[in-house]
């Protein structure tokens, strides 16, 4: 359950209308997705996480379909359920197939063991990783 209401259009800033009006004119939609509404308690916290994730997730060196599927494998290792949810749909939006997610979640659970492995051991790190 939430801890906060969820803010709607009709109970929205100007502010926030108008980082609402920005995520609808990137994304292509109508909707928003219920954690910018959460977010819109704070209008500030709201216009940055917005600016930072649309430099973040923009254009750039990497594919759109690999930020998303690293950003699937980050919620999973930080236990986020909405964000699994969120960026595993924006993947298949960007066109993941069933076996790119079949892959991205065997490379993910084997990352997991590894490093549980790894940790619980304390191996120390090999000179020739050392950058």
């Amino acid at each position: 359950m939430a801890t906060l209401p969820l803010i709607s259009d009709q109970e929205a800033s100007a502010e926030v209308l108008a980082v609402f009006d920005d995520i609808r004119a990137v994304r292509g939609t109508d909707d928003i997705n219920n954690f910018w509404r959460a977010l819109a308690h704070d209008p500030a916290l709201l216009a940055a996480t917005w600016g930072r994730l649309k430099d973040v997730m923009g254009p750039g060196h990497l594919d759109p379909l690999v930020k998303e599927m690293l950003y699937i494998a980050v919620s999973v290792a930080n236990g986020c359920e909405y964000c699994i949810h969120s960026h595993t749909a924006a993947a298949r939006a960007k066109g993941m197939s069933a076996a790119q997610y079949g892959e991205v979640l065997s490379v993910i659970g084997m990352a997991m063991q590894t490093n549980g492995l790894v940790t619980a051991m304390q191996v120390e790190v090999d000179d020739a990783f050392l950058v």
